[in-house]
C-alpha cells in the first residue's frame, strides 16, 4: 500500500497532530469540529498530509494550532500550552487521525467529508484509546464505507434519477457495466475517467458532464 508519506516521519506527525488537538481544544476552548474545519481550510492540512517536514515535524503541535488560527481567523493565541502528563482524548483523536491519513493516503478533507468527523472519532475513545491503532484504522474505514453507501455518488444518484439501469447505462454510453458499478461505489475514482467516457455517460442519462464529478 502506498502511504502518504516515508514513515520515518510518522511519529512525530501523531504526536505532533495529537498535541494540536490538545492544545486548541483544551488550552484554547475551539470546538473539536470546528478546529478540524479550521485545520483544513487553512492549507496546513494539505501540507501536513503530503509529509511537508515543516509541519510534520519541524512545528510542535501549539505552534501547528497557532498557524492554522492564524491563517484562519488572522489572530495567534497566547494561551501557553498545559503541562498535563495524562493524555486527553483530544490528542488521541488528533494522534490516530494522523495514522488513519498516513495509512490510507487520503486528504483530511476527504476524510471529513465522507463521514469521519473529529466528532465520531472522539466517540470512539473510550472503547479504542487502549487498543492497538490497527484497531482504529479498521473502524474508520467502516465508516466511511457506511457514509458512502448511504448518500450514495453523483452518477448513481442521477442514474437512479432517470429511472435508468446499470445494464442500461452501460448500453447506452458504452462504458462497461464493470466500471459504472465501480464508479456508483467509489471503488473507482470517476474524476481519474477518460473525458469521452464521462461525456458520453453523461449523454445517456441528460445530464452535464460536471454533474457526475464528485467533489474534493
Amino acid at each position: 500500500m502506498m502511504h502518504a508519506y516515508d514513515e520515518t516521519y510518522l511519529d512525530d506527525a501523531m504526536n505532533n497532530l495529537g498535541d494540536m488537538f490538545d492544545y486548541a481544544v483544551n488550552d484554547c476552548g475551539y470546538d473539536p469540529e470546528e478546529f478540524f474545519r479550521y485545520f483544513i481550510v487553512s492549507g496546513v492540512a494539505e501540507a501536513f498530509g503530503h509529509g511537508n517536514p515543516k509541519y510534520v515535524t519541524g512545528l510542535s503541535g501549539p505552534e501547528l494550532a497557532s498557524e492554522v488560527i492564524s491563517r484562519t481567523l488572522k489572530e495567534r493565541p497566547d494561551t501557553p500550552p498545559s503541562e498535563d502528563i495524562d493524555k486527553s482524548s483530544e490528542y488521541w483523536a488528533g494522534w490516530s487521525l494522523a495514522y488513519y491519513q498516513w495509512y490510507t493516503a487520503r486528504r483530511f478533507d476527504h476524510i471529513r467529508k465522507a463521514g469521519l468527523t473529529m466528532t465520531r472519532i472522539l466517540a470512539l475513545y473510550a472503547t479504542l484509546h487502549e487498543a492497538d491503532v490497527s484497531k482504529f484504522v479498521s473502524i474508520a474505514n467502516q465508516i466511511i464505507e457506511k457514509h458512502c453507501a448511504d448518500v450514495g455518488s453523483n452518477l448513481q444518484r442521477i442514474r437512479k434519477a432517470s429511472g435508468m439501469t446499470q445494464k442500461k447505462l452501460s448500453e447506452e454510453s458504452g462504458a462497461s457495466l464493470r466500471m459504472i458499478q465501480l464508479y456508483e461505489q467509489r471503488r473507482a475514482d470517476i474524476n481519474m475517467a477518460q473525458a469521452i467516457t464521462i461525456d458520453r455517460i453523461a449523454r445517456a442519462l441528460g445530464c452535464e458532464a460536471g454533474d457526475l464529478l464528485e467533489d474534493k
